[in-house]
Parts: structure tokens; C-alpha cells; sequence
């Protein structure tokens, strides 16, 4: 069966999360990624992330997440084989994805306006921090300093404390999320207008995109939201977590009907709150009262979940159909969760080093043409030589190649640079 994006080959140079996250998506729908990484490789290769005491040649959670099922070409750009290999790869290309800042690509000859007149029918798509305009167009970027920019982190935390992030990077993966939207959209414009062309997007308007309800609630109101803690800052109700007895937490979103809010109130012993003309209704739950009454009732609230167990609580809510309401799951959780396992979110793979470990799935389903997941990420120049080989570059060019990029990693190593 034909997956989505068969017969599409995308030329990946990223690092990191951002960009290797739109590769990702392209390869889970079938196109074929070639990931040309510099001669010490992706950086992402070598941040092993917090409490991993995994063996040192296991690859690490960051890289797996975001180039697994890739080919990984090891070249050094700088010199001439390197730079012969990327030209007859962009040859045979439909899309060249890149998140590297703008003066390095027009110094490689790489940017969209050196590559466009001899390519007219590659997709150029390339995601920065800060967007490809303005004063800050080539700032470098990490994934809090967009969520700090784009007023995410405002909204996160407590009101007159040091705001928390969210504690992923989803302004890095939500940065790569719109890459890949564009680049499809592109592609299927080329197959009605018959042209590539230059596909932007950036981490900080991916923020303002998540926040779109917030935003223009201020720009309405003139006030901006502020971090309400467990709340959600821009509604007044009863939406919100709260601890339970054994210090676990339970989110409360909504009573959609009186039956499953009289069945809430009465299984948390918050018998003052059933027939109160304050919230009898699920609108007037969701904070038509105001920010003094949802105080109150959040009060309430508050003690009647500590009178029970988180397990006690779940088992309550899933029995109640119209009851809005999850347990907190950590991300043990996450992955055994039997909702994520049906829906092939996560899904069993075979690591190098690591062994069958759960990894996030393809999230998008096709009934005629599904994409799936492609299998663990590449050793470093893993593919180099099937590649060049494919490109008929002969054994010679292949040698020099490898020469190349083991001539830079000394000259880095005699630097004081080190690999890992």
C-alpha cells in the first residue's frame, strides 16, 4: 500500500529538535530523509537529557525522538567532495529542510535565492527562531527563549512568582509541527501550479499560533491574562487541577449536565454546592459568575478532592460519561497507557544498545494510504557511501569523502574540541 508521501526525498540539514522534528513527519509518511550532518554530527546526537545512565554509544532520547527511520550522510561541506555530493542531492530532491540561520546557507551557496533559479522545482523550507524578518532574524534561539518571547511562560506558573515553563519543548516541536505543514502544503501546490518555492515559519509564531484564545483576549480587552497556577488563566470556573488524598492530582474540565456534577459533588462530600443557582449550569462552571465566585467555588473544590484517592477519583470519573475530568498521568504512565497503545501512539521499536523500547508513533492516520514508523535513527554517516553510491560517485570519491570529514574532526579535536 502506498504511503502518503512516497516518492518524495527531502534533504534534511538540521540540528537539534526543531527541524529534524519536521524531517520526522515527512519520513513517518513515507518520503525518503537524507540527513547530511556535518563531520562531529547533529549535536542532538551527543545531549544524553536528565537521569539517563544508559551505556555511552546508546543514542540518546532526544535524537531517537526526532530522526529515527532516517539516513544519516557524514559529510564536511567545506570541501569540494562534500560540497559535489549536497549539489547532486539537490538534484534529485523535492525538498530541502533546513533550520540553519541564513548568513551560513548564502555562504554555502545553500540559501533559497542561489538554489531557485537552478531548481525551480525544490521546496525550500527552512524554520528559525524568531522568523526570517526583522531585527532579530538571525538571533539564535532555544526553546524557552521563544516560549519566554512569545508569552507563553507569562502564563505559566504563579502570579508574582518566577513563571515555570510547561516542561516540554513545544515551541521547538511546535516550531517543526508548522515546517511540516508547510512543506505539505507546498507540495501539493506544486502539484497544482507546478512550482516550488520558499516555505518559512519560526518557533516564536508557532507560540503566538498556540495562544491565538489568549491573544486575542487581550488585544480585545486591552488586559493581558496572567498565570493562574493550577487554572487556566483565561477561564473563571472550576476548570483546573487539584491534589487528591495521596498526593496525586486529577484535572477537572467540565460537568456537562447536572446529573454528573450532583454525582461529582456528592462522591467529594461538596454537598453545598449541588442546587447553588451559582453553578447549575455548565456555562456558569466554565466562570460566568466572575473571579470572586470562582475562588469560591474552587475552594470547595479544592477540599472536596483531597477526600479521595486519586485511584478512588478515576475510577469515579470513568464512570461518569459526561464528566470532563482525567488523572494526571506521569510519563511512565503516558507510555503504558492503553488509549496511546490502541491508537499506535506509541509503539514498540527495536533500539541499538537500548533494546524494544516504546517510542512515540505515527500520530496521523490514513485509511488509504497510512504512513507508519520507520525504524531507529542512523549511526552517523551510517548511509554516506549507499548514498554517494546511488549518486554514481565511485569508490575513489566515496574514500575521499570520509578523508575529508575525518580531516576536520582532527582539526576540531586538536582545538580542544570533543565528540560526546
Amino acid at each position: 500500500m502506498p504511503e502518503p508521501l512516497s516518492g518524495i526525498t527531502v534533504l534534511e540539514m538540521t540540528v537539534a529538535l526543531q527541524g529534524p522534528s519536521a524531517g520526522l513527519y515527512l519520513r513517518d509518511q513515507g518520503a525518503e530523509v537524507i540527513k547530511v550532518e556535518p563531520p562531529w554530527g547533529d549535536a542532538q546526537r551527543f545531549h544524553r537529557g536528565a537521569h539517563n545512565d544508559s551505556p555511552p554509544d546508546a543514542p540518546p532520547p532526544g535524537f531517537i525522538a526526532v530522526s529515527r527511520g532516517k539516513k544519516s550522510v557524514c559529510l564536511d561541506l567545506h570541501q569540494p567532495t562534500g560540497r559535489e555530493v549536497v549539489t547532486r542531492l539537490l538534484g534529485k530532491a523535492d525538498v530541502f529542510l533546513t533550520n540553519y540561520r541564513e548568513p551560513f546557507l548564502r555562504g554555502m551557496g545553500l540559501d533559497y535565492e542561489t538554489l531557485a533559479p537552478e531548481y525551480p522545482q525544490l521546496v525550500w523550507a527552512r524554520v528559525s527562531g524568531f522568523g526570517p524578518q526583522g531585527p532579530d532574524a538571525n538571533k539564535p534561539m532555544l526553546d524557552g527563549a521563544a516560549q519566554a518571547r512569545g508569552g507563553l511562560l507569562s502564563l505559566s506558573g504563579y502570579e508574582g512568582h518566577t513563571p515555570t515553563g510547561p516542561g516540554a519543548a513545544i515551541a521547538d516541536l511546535g516550531g517543526g509541527m508548522q515546517l511540516a505543514l508547510g512543506v505539505v502544503t507546498a507540495l501539493f501546490a506544486r502539484s497544482q501550479h507546478g512550482c516550488g518555492q520558499k516555505v518559512e515559519t519560526s518557533s516564536l509564531g508557532t507560540q503566538l499560533w498556540l495562544q491565538q484564545w489568549e491573544l486575542t483576549q487581550c488585544s480585545i480587552t486591552g488586559r493581558p491574562l496572567r498565570a493562574k497556577g493550577p487554572f487556566l488563566p483565561n477561564v473563571e470556573g472550576a476548570y483546573g487541577t487539584y491534589d487528591t488524598k495521596d498526593g496525586g492530582a486529577v484535572l477537572l474540565a467540565l460537568a456537562q449536565d447536572e446529573e454528573s456534577w450532583d454525582a461529582l459533588c456528592v462522591f467529594g462530600e461538596m454537598f453545598e454546592l449541588i442546587g447553588d443557582e451559582k453553578w447549575d449550569s455548565p456555562g456558569k462552571r466554565m466562570g460566568a459568575p466572575g473571579t470572586e465566585s470562582a475562588a469560591e467555588l474552587r475552594e470547595v473544590l479544592k477540599r472536596g478532592f483531597a477526600t479521595r484517592t486519586t485511584a478512588e477519583w478515576t475510577e469515579f470519573m470513568y464512570s461518569q460519561p459526561n464528566l470532563i475530568m482525567e488523572p494526571v498521568r506521569d510519563h511512565s504512565e503516558v507510555l503504558s497507557d492503553e488509549q496511546n497503545i490502541a491508537n499506535e501512539y506509541v509503539v514498540p521499536m527495536e533500539l541499538p544498545v537500548h533494546g524494544r523500547k516504546p517510542v512515540i508513533g505515527n500520530l496521523v492516520r490514513m485509511s488509504e494510504t497510512p504512513g507508519s514508523v520507520k525504524g531507529p535513527p542512523p549511526a552517523l554517516g551510517e548511509h554516506t557511501s549507499e548514498v554517494m553510491r546511488e549518486l554514481d560517485f565511485g569508490d575513489d570519491a566515496i574514500a575521499q569523502a570520509a578523508r575529508e570529514v575525518e580531516a576536520a574532526r582532527a582539526a576540531l579535536r586538536g582545538d580542544g574540541f570533543r565528540l560526546g
